[in-house]
């Protein structure tokens, strides 16, 4: 059934018994049980009340027929609903449909949460995924209830809801930074979707905060000293180990700095170069990626979360996820020993790019060695952190001195195209095709990022000479967060496959996976994980 018709037969209209649509009663069901698995899965919007909740709201449950359930706050928006002030619908992990579908409308909403909109207007966001703005608009509207201007607004609305919540900023920088283009709009928007001003809505935070016995499980910011400090909430379970594990396993000198459960790099973003640093949340009930980032400028705010929201994988379902895999004999011990693993995604899809060629058919540390020579040699300087804005939750000066602080970007495929060819040692054939692809993805012929259609964009990858299936795969899996890509050709997931007992033949994997279909690639990370292996 479409919005729509969903927010009509909410409304009144006579299309029957709302019950009997399977996904209507599903959805009911988990709203009655207050079941927290689904927030940020979809809103409940109870028309009788004016308001749009998160399933697990602790309110009375209303009658079905005056229940609409939408996938996003913008649609509960566009049917003249306010968000809910008791259970903050917005402050929850994100949808995981986004980063698990790949039609036009899921590819849309990962742009839509970097920014674009705010940066490049509904044209452009038209552009990046090659539609015109009307049919665009007209998608949108059709499946997710609101057009490309009522979503960004909806985000923007959720980023200053949680700065103002959680920040001394002035109301002005929090409208700059959540990507407002004027205070009046800010205002406007804040007062139509919460029903408070901006300064009530910090109020009610602040006697909200004296209140809480407990960890609000909502994304904090706070800003001390130029450092932007966030609190990013992860849908449990979540192997936060695993990931910094993984990305301490190909830490960069001067790039990145990784530890035990805290993790640091430089960064590019819109605005300019930056510096974060990651750290895993102590609080088991309610996981979470501390945050704290040094920014050219506010407005790299949301792309930064919605970035970091992919590295970590933080909105994967995973309970849905251990739920299926757990049914083969095969993998049940490791999905019970690590349960929430996660796919890590990446922060700058141009260097997961290089990442993966460099990678190609040597080792982690081998990989590892050629690419910190290679940002050496051509990567940028960044200024580090001063010790006096450094923090307590961030890595301190004796565990992170100013000296061994991330200082180098790496390099862009500018740079690389124009002197890689000095820096890159080993094979003849991969050198050139590390040079072939840095020249088209700086001008533009070949394109990398997380809105890609992921078919396409292997096929694009496959194309270029010396570029194999493995590559392709590996870098739909990380920077397009495909879910169900499993690479039989990668000598260590085979060795995993058979340590636990599965066909180790590159053939007979492949058939025998795809019983772990659509979730092939977190299996994959069980059968890496068994070989003992980062890769």
């Amino acid at each position: 059934m479409t919005s729509t018709a969903t927010a009509r037969r909410a409304l009144g209209d006579s299309l029957g018994d709302p019950l009997d649509d399977p996904v209507f009663a599903e959805r009911y069901r988990a709203m009655q049980a207050r079941d927290a698995r689904f927030d940020g899965q979809f809103i409940t919007g109870v028309h009788s009340t004016g308001i749009y909740c998160r399933p697990s709201c602790p309110a009375v449950a209303p009658k079905p027929s005056n229940v609409s359930f939408y996938l996003t706050a913008a649609a509960a928006h566009e049917a003249g609903l306010r968000a809910c002030k008791r259970c903050l619908p917005d402050a929850v992990p994100g949808s995981p449909q986004w980063d698990l579908r790949d039609d036009l409308s899921a590819r849309a909403m990962r742009l839509i949460a970097d920014g674009v909109v705010e940066r490049e207007g509904v044209p452009g966001l038209a552009a990046r995924l090659s539609y015109t703005p009307r049919h665009l608009t007209r998608v949108l509207t059709a499946e997710l209830g609101a057009g490309p201007l009522a979503l960004a607004r909806a985000h923007r609305a959720q980023t200053a809801r949680a700065l103002l919540t959680s920040t001394a900023l002035p109301a002005a920088d929090v409208a700059f930074a959540s990507g407002f283009g004027s205070i009046r709009q800010f205002n406007d928007t804040v007062r139509e979707v919460y029903e408070r001003s901006p300064l009530e809505l910090r109020a009610a935070a602040r006697l909200r905060e004296r209140r809480a016995t407990t960890t609000d499980h909502e994304p904090g910011a706070a800003i001390d000293g130029g450092v932007v400090r966030l609190r990013l909430p992860a849908r449990a379970p979540f192997d936060a180990a695993g990931v910094f594990g993984w990305l301490a396993a190909r830490a960069l000198d001067g790039v990145e700095r990784a530890g035990d459960l805290h993790y640091a790099r430089t960064l590019r973003l819109p605005g300019g170069p930056g510096i974060v640093a990651f750290t895993a949340s102590a609080a088991a009930e309610s996981p979470a990626i501390e945050v704290e980032a040094r920014l050219a400028t506010l407005a790299d705010l949301p792309p930064l979360v919605a970035r970091v929201r992919r590295l970590f994988d933080l909105d994967a379902d995973a309970v849905a996820i251990d739920a299926a895999l757990s049914k083969d004999p095969a993998l049940a011990a490791s999905v019970a020993d690590t349960p929430g693993i996660r796919v890590p995604g990446c922060l700058d899809p141009h260097e997961l790019v290089f990442r993966a060629l460099v990678g190609q058919q040597v080792s982690v540390k081998a990989a590892r060695t050629t690419l910190a020579r290679l940002a050496a040699e051509l990567g940028e300087r960044v200024a580090p952190p001063s010790t006096s804005t450094q923090s307590p939750s961030m890595p301190s000066t004796s565990a992170w001195p100013a000296d061994k602080a991330p200082t180098t970007l790496f390099p862009s495929a500018a740079a690389i195209a124009e002197h890689g060819h000095a820096v890159l040692k080993g094979p003849a054939a991969r050198v050139r095709t590390i040079l072939d692809v840095a020249a088209r993805l700086e001008s533009g012929s070949l394109v990398v990022a997380a809105e890609c259609e992921r078919d396409e964009l292997a096929a694009e990858l496959l194309a270029v000479p010396g570029i194999g299936p493995w590559t392709a795969g590996y870098v739909a899996m990380r920077v397009t967060r495909a879910p169900d890509v499993l690479l039989t050709g990668d000598l260590a997931l085979r060795s995993g496959a058979e340590r636990m007992g599965l066909p180790s033949a590159a053939a007979e994997l492949a058939a025998l996976g795809a019983r772990w279909a659509p979730w092939r690639s977190y299996a994959s990370m069980h059968l890496w994980r068994a070989a003992g292996t980062q890769v």
